[in-house]
């Protein structure tokens, strides 16, 4: 078989998936999609184990914050087929009060270290993970920095004050 492209992976989806997957859009080129929690792992495993669409290689999971957003927190997946050449980007938005998500270490064991720091700055629980706890900022830590939650910078600084610029 020769390389795939973007509305075959569409196609397969939607067969296995239905409505089980959002109306997939591709913003320059890459196939983004959304799922929920309760099929993401379901997803994740069709796409790296179908002997057509073979994505092999999990390049990165992130996550995303919109507090006006009832389901606030979304959890990003960035998925290549070496063997195709293809990417997806995958995305699963859930609640940023109780924010969870199954893990993906039983299909990429690289995924620890991605769900470690995802956990670290986003504050998702990716449940049945091995070893969840923070990767870069102090254990002691009690927030999460990458939420947006806080101003980026304290209001009270006079160091950033107009006047000190002749404004």
């Amino acid at each position: 078989m020769g390389k795939i492209n973007n509305q075959q992976v569409i196609q397969s989806l939607t067969s296995k998936f239905g409505d089980r997957i959002t109306v997939p859009t591709e913003p320059f080129g890459l196939l983004t999609f959304g799922t929920s929690a309760d099929n993401i792992l379901d997803v994740l495993r069709f796409l790296k184990e179908d002997g057509e669409l073979k994505f092999n290689y999990l390049t990165d999971i992130t996550a995303i914050h919109f507090p006006e957003l009832e389901l606030s927190i979304g959890v990003i997946y960035h998925i290549h087929s070496l063997t195709n050449n293809i990417r997806v980007r995958v995305k699963v938005f859930i609640d940023g009060n109780d924010p969870r998500i199954p893990t993906a270490t039983s299909l990429w064991e690289g995924a620890n270290w991605m769900e470690r720091e995802t956990y670290d700055f986003f504050g998702v629980n990716f449940e049945g993970h091995p070893n969840l706890v923070r990767i870069l900022n102090v254990d002691e830590m009690t927030v999460f920095p990458m939420r947006r939650e806080y101003p980026l910078e304290d209001p009270n600084r006079v160091d950033k004050k107009d006047y000190f610029f002749g404004r």
